[in-house]
């Protein structure tokens, strides 16, 4: 896991504290940030700091946000995010957004998400107000119920992605994998939804027919998380905190390629044509590319997980989504308890309670 630089703060009670200082944001896996705590979190930007308790241990630390250059957003619907966009660009603050755009209406694991219709809108707004490439497309999880199929799913990915063509570059998916999440098992059970665990001969089949039907899409396929290899497919494994996307966005900003390890190169050209570039080089633009010169993978996460070291800033047990499969919340009951605590404080330290 990174170790961010520790600075002193003032808190807003005078207190003097020690604070992580990140240099990139996830906001949030844990909970969504944009659909609920936006105001908050870009009141916190302004205030210069959070404050976050760690879901392991229970101990309370502080996030300032004084060295932040790139922040990465996961979100259902992250509507809320395009009144605040400006205020990161005004910052200095680069930004993608991973948004999750499933389709679960018919039968009811996403009762708390706006009608498909209405958050493929907001794909094609935030796309409009962002660029193309800055809104990842996740179908994330993909479930096998009673009631869903490897056809079901399909279908479902076929409707939404041919309303995102010219929209998105990458579908980023992952295998619902009920066994080794506790609380996803102990929900789905509570709401009595009949679940089944993905096979490996599944996994291999859907990946089949996945890539057949991004023929005509050729959007970039990944999975998030996955051990199972699926390359004959073109399917990538995914860096959802990717440093790749950041210096294509932000190659500009000299603090954060330096923090990434990038160095940024002219493309040289003579009479004989341009230079061939490195093995490893990044083309940015016609007359640009870039290497980068160290690992930034996150050590501290699972396995398969490709994303680099990134401070991520939610809580636990705060979306109000309530989605059926959900991993991040141990009871429904306490999720909407402590959205009630929120609403109560919408702009303290921390996201909910104190």
């Amino acid at each position: 896991m990174a170790t961010w630089k520790k600075i002193r703060i003032q808190r807003e009670n005078g207190e003097t504290v020690d604070a992580q200082a990140p240099v990139i944001i996830s906001a949030s896996r844990s909970t969504d940030i944009p659909a609920f705590y936006a105001d908050w979190f870009f009141h916190r930007l302004k205030v210069g700091y959070s404050a976050w308790t760690n879901p392991f241990n229970g101990v309370k630390s502080y996030v300032f946000f004084q060295n932040t250059r790139f922040i990465v957003f996961w979100s259902k619907n992250p509507r809320p995010l395009l009144s605040h966009l400006d205020e990161l660009e005004a910052r200095g603050i680069h930004c993608y957004v991973q948004f999750t755009l499933n389709d679960y209406e018919k039968e009811g694991l996403e009762k708390g998400v706006p009608p498909i219709g209405e958050r493929i809108d907001t794909f094609k707004e935030l796309v409009d107000k962002l660029g193309l490439g800055r809104v990842v497309w996740r179908f994330d999880p993909l479930m096998l119920t009673d009631q869903i199929g490897i056809d079901d799913l399909l279908a479902k990915i076929e409707r939404i992605g041919e309303h995102l063509v010219g929209y998105t570059e990458k579908l980023v998916f992952s295998y619902a994998d009920i066994a080794a999440y506790k609380k996803v098992k102990s929900n789905l059970e509570k709401s009595r939804v009949n679940y089944t665990e993905w096979t490996l001969p599944q996994m291999e089949e859907f990946a089949r027919q996945l890539s057949e039907l991004n023929r005509k899409w050729h959007y970039q396929l990944a999975t998030c998380g996955e051990m199972i290899d699926l390359e004959r497919y073109g399917i990538q494994h995914n860096r959802c905190v990717d440093d790749e996307l950041m210096i294509r966005f932000a190659h500009h900003d000299l603090l954060l390629m330096d923090f990434l390890g990038v160095e940024v190169r002219t493309i040289e050209s003579s009479l004989f044509g341009e230079e061939a570039l490195p093995e490893n080089a990044i083309k940015l633009s016609p007359t640009l590319y870039a290497i980068k010169k160290k690992d930034n993978r996150d050590k501290g996460q699972r396995h398969f997980c490709g994303c680099i070291a990134s401070k991520d800033i939610g809580e636990y047990n705060t979306c109000p989504h309530l989605c059926e499969y959900c991993y991040a919340n141990t009871s429904k009951e306490t999720a909407m308890r402590r959205w009630g605590e929120h609403q109560s404080d919408g702009f303290g330290e921390m996201i909910a309670g104190r």
